[in-house]
């Protein structure tokens, strides 16, 4: 993905005014989660000597790194009345007013664009409007779009009961999946379940209904070769262009049919995805840090857009080691200040989460899924952890003793 300079303006009436307001002094982040994603957020901008608050509703690895300099405990974004008066109240004793808000999730990002406007009084938003973000937190809107713009996707089909789906022409096998992520994924702890016969779709639509609640229950056809066709897009985006970014070859995932999350990626260069993401991105009027992802289908070689992820992603890092600083660039975009860049290209990396990565890959060799040499190829190289880190060692050794409690919560 090219790199190039680009002198940005801020993006919105409010932070042109704390802008103004803070000029002499450093503007600080508020990381909202304190999952992986957010130490790789909290250790890009640290190394830029940017104070960080960060906020959790619990335990999270995050806190313990050397870079923190506050952390607190606030609600959970699912009660969005406190979490907001927290926010608000917050900025005032705290002395947080013009601070650049991130989040960690998908629940935090819903929290900040539908009460974007009230924050803003406050602080500087990264999250686009509820009008913009609903187009990736809603993945039938998300399809639509596409659509709209020329763009393919697997083919999907919404049936709203059991008789429906009983009257459907479909070609097994499928997954089934929700339009909106939860409470489909806290049920069932899967984001697709595949399907291979009409019975068993039946069967599973009726559980997962009864699970979860009829929502936006899809059907859709299952793209042949895994993660060997699954590629993502990252970036910063603004005004209809990609500023900056990498596209992502995501081979392991853990578990590696429909993964919670990718566990090991490297850089590809593939420009037809950069103009994909990019039209996509541009129909939202998007604008901040995303990852578009997409499957290559092996039976006409289209790359078939999945799903937006609009925040800052699992692998985001995988960025920093290509030489793209993907928090900081937006953090210094958010201020209405100059991103710049040199190069015109980006440098080869890798990317490891090794809690995750390692369990995937002795059950990928033990099913014939991986080979041991493709595996030993994929650590040489410029690497980039995701949690292990010389420099700051103890969420990586925070994390292993906690690994009952995130297999509990999360699966992995």
């Amino acid at each position: 993905m090219k790199k190039r300079a680009i002198t940005t303006q801020p993006v919105s009436h409010q932070q042109e005014r704390t802008a103004r307001t803070h000029r002499t002094e450093q503007v600080g982040v508020v990381i909202l989660g304190g999952d992986f994603q957010a130490l790789g957020v909290l250790r890009s901008l640290a190394r830029h000597n940017v104070p960080v608050y960060l906020l959790d509703k619990g335990l999270c690895i995050s806190r313990f790194s050397r870079y923190v300099r506050r952390f607190a405990k606030c609600p959970d974004a699912g009660e969005e009345d406190l979490l907001l008066k927290f926010l608000l109240d917050l900025a005032q004793t705290e002395d947080l007013r013009g601070w650049t808000i991130y989040p960690n999730d998908d629940e935090t990002v819903r929290f900040l664009a539908r009460h974007k406007e009230q924050l803003e009084e406050y602080y500087r938003i990264t999250t686009p409007s509820w009008e913009t973000v609903r187009f990736a937190c809603e993945k039938k809107l998300t399809y639509e779009l596409a659509e709209k713009c020329g763009i393919p996707t697997p083919k999907t089909l919404y049936p709203r009961s059991v008789t429906e789906l009983e009257q459907l022409e479909i070609e097994f096998p499928v997954i089934i999946k929700p339009s909106i992520k939860e409470p489909f994924y806290s049920k069932t702890g899967k984001k697709a379940i595949r399907i291979d016969s009409k019975r068993e779709l039946i069967n599973e639509y009726t559980r997962v209904v009864q699970l979860a609640g009829s929502g936006e229950i899809m059907v859709q056809e299952l793209i042949p070769g895994g993660t060997e066709n699954l590629f993502s897009v990252g970036s910063l985006y603004k005004n209809g262009e990609l500023l900056a970014g990498v596209v992502a070859w995501r081979l392991r995932q853990h578990p590696m049919d429909f993964g919670h999350a990718t566990t090991y990626a490297e850089t590809v260069e593939i420009p037809e995805l950069e103009e994909l993401a990019s039209r996509i991105l541009e129909a939202m009027n998007y604008y901040g840090l995303s990852e578009v992802e997409f499957m290559r289908d092996p039976r006409d070689g289209q790359y078939k857009l999945i799903e937006i992820n609009p925040r800052p992603w699992g692998w985001h890092t995988l960025a920093l080691g290509a030489g793209v600083d993907l928090p900081y660039l937006l953090y210094r975009d958010m201020l209405g200040e100059e991103v710049k860049q040199n190069g015109t290209s980006v440098r080869q990396a890798k990317w490891i989460r090794l809690i995750t990565d390692t369990p995937t890959v002795v059950t990928a060799l033990l099913k014939g899924q991986l080979r041991f040499a493709d595996y030993f190829n994929s650590l040489k190289g410029k690497k980039q952890f995701a949690v292990f880190s010389i420099t700051d060692p103890m969420p990586f050794v925070v994390e292993l003793f906690m690994l009952p409690y995130l297999w509990k919560r999360r699966g992995f």
